[in-house]
């Protein structure tokens, strides 16, 4: 159940925005409520300069984290 109150919060960077493509759609598949900010300007510009970030609910930061923790692509 999705909170309005809720801030989101920087889980990861990515510098290729496949890997955060894959990242958000594990975090979806569990449930998590999570959005990507910046996944298209990493692909246009330097992904140093513009990384995607992965943002997740605060509550939700240190599950989301053990979820992505398994590196598994």
């Amino acid at each position: 159940m999705e909170s309005n109150n809720s801030t989101l919060v920087v889980l990861r960077l990515y510098d290729n925005p496949v890997q955060a493509e894959i990242a958000k759609s594990i975090l979806d598949s569990a449930g998590i409520f999570c959005a990507l900010h910046g996944e298209y300007m990493s692909s246009i510009y330097t992904p140093i300069a513009f990384p995607a970030r992965l943002m997740v609910r605060s509550e939700d930061f240190d599950e989301a984290q053990k979820l992505l923790s398994v590196d598994c692509y």
